[in-house]
């Protein structure tokens, strides 16, 4: 009985992230190619979209977050210079590497660290450290799963 509760219980786990799994080359590729961890820029996808790739939302000061990773409408003009549009940053694969892009250069600035994470949402110290334990938290609910489902 208790055999079985845990496999229904780890077989939900594991369908919980499976929309995850479902793009690992361009995050695993994305995040070689930008020396970030591809276990971060997996957790930053599902805290900002849910892995929604269709996902839009129009904030307060009228810039729009596009995409898995919520690239904010606000880098189009450095990413023009890359070759990136906006219509891109609806590819999922673009957008992933975009938001590779974006942690390293957060990464950059901040170090490879949690401030430099939480940056990737906002440089406000309160709202940098709030996005900073929410990513942690869904890398440590990813490591569980990896863990459970490797023993």
């Amino acid at each position: 009985m208790v055999a079985t509760t845990l496999r229904i219980y780890l077989a939900l786990l594991i369908l919980a992230f499976a929309s995850t799994t479902c793009h690992a080359d361009c995050f695993d590729a994305a995040a070689k190619v930008h020396h970030v961890s591809p276990t971060v820029l997996r957790a930053i996808a599902k805290v900002e979209s849910g892995n929604d790739p269709r996902a839009v939302n129009r904030n307060r000061n009228g810039t729009v977050d596009l995409g898995m990773m919520q690239i904010n409408s606000i880098h189009l003009r450095e990413l023009k210079k890359y070759g990136v549009k906006r219509k891109d940053l609806m590819n999922e694969c673009k957008n992933i590497y975009t938001g590779a892009w974006l942690l390293r250069r957060k990464m950059d600035a901040h170090g490879n660290n949690w401030k430099a994470v939480g940056a990737y949402h906002s440089e406000t110290p309160k709202f940098r450290r709030q996005y900073a334990k929410l990513v942690e938290k869904q890398v440590d609910r990813m490591e569980a799963v990896r863990i459970m489902a490797s023993n």
